[in-house]
């Protein structure tokens, strides 16, 4: 079974500050790194550091190499990444301030310029048995999705950036919808809590998360593993990529979440994001310390 993603890939200017700045002020900061990032190439990462095998759909510009080989060397296929002349690779530029907390502006470059071919080429191979995540920092989200359920696959879709019109165009076609709580009730919102899906996962940060399966009405609930964060920036997408990998190996919804969950604590326990995803050794290993 692959996990297909069809995702962004951002270059991370992460800048670690005391406080984060206030309207009109210019401050100082302690810090500076580069990383990889992009909502997509952080599932991406995740999912193939929990075992899963991972094939990334998305687009770079013609430099930034080390973007593909950082993901190559987490073990993901990324023969199906585009390179674009006169394009430039998706980048964030991340404010962290002293209790980890994060303000994020996203440039989405070459993220936002698919080519059209992309979608069959790269979900060639796709069928049952398969699964197909993407998230709203790409184009192609609703051709990709409608791709991958007539092949008979599972579409995961992340509802971030949150827009009403890409959750409309795709959620004929979506599986399971992953959503934070403010991202959750806006979807409530918009289409009402009786979703054309099969289930919904609602992560909410340090209260844990949960899993809705909307065909049978059963909740599965998770309280967050209690860890000193450092950077939360990518924890949603870690615990995304994690809750995927578990469904590609048919682990029952409850191990699912656990090991997403503790995916997630020892992820914002380290700084970055792509580069902070943990392994399944380093997951069973902080398990096992838990009473």
């Amino acid at each position: 079974m692959t996990i297909y993603n069809l995702g962004s890939i951002n270059i991370d200017h992460v800048y670690r500050l005391a406080a984060l700045p206030r309207v009109g002020e210019t401050i100082s900061s302690l810090d500076h790194a580069l990383g990889l990032g992009g909502k997509g190439a952080n599932q991406s990462v995740a999912a193939a550091r929990a075992g899963a095998q991972v094939r990334h759909l998305g687009a770079m510009g013609t430099g930034d190499d080390w973007v593909l080989d950082m993901l190559g060397a987490a073990g993901i296929d990324t023969g199906a990444v585009a390179r674009l002349d006169g394009v430039a690779t998706g980048h964030a530029i991340i404010l962290v301030d002293a209790e980890g907390e994060n303000s994020i502006i996203l440039h989405g470059g070459a993220n936002r310029a698919l080519p059209a071919g992309l979608v069959t080429g790269g979900l060639a191979a796709i069928g049952p048995g398969d699964i197909l995540m993407m998230q709203n920092e790409t184009t192609l989200q609703a051709e990709a999705a409608a791709h991958a359920r007539a092949a008979g696959a599972r579409v995961i879709y992340s509802a971030a950036p949150f827009e009403i019109a890409a959750l409309r165009a795709v959620l004929p076609h979506v599986s399971i919808l992953a959503v934070n709580e403010v991202e959750a009730r806006d979807t409530f919102a918009a289409f009402g809590e009786a979703l054309p899906i099969a289930g919904l996962l609602i992560t909410r940060g340090a209260k844990g998360a949960e899993y809705r399966d909307l065909e049978t009405g059963r909740i599965w609930e998770q309280p967050a593993f209690r860890v000193q964060a450092v950077d939360t920036t990518g924890a949603g997408d870690c615990f995304a990529g994690w809750f995927a990998a578990g469904l590609s190996r048919g682990e029952d919804i409850a191990t699912t979440l656990r090991n997403a969950s503790a995916a997630a604590a020892l992820q914002v326990t380290r700084k970055g994001a792509g580069n902070a995803m943990p392994t399944r050794a380093e997951v069973a290993a902080f398990l096992a310390q838990q009473v």
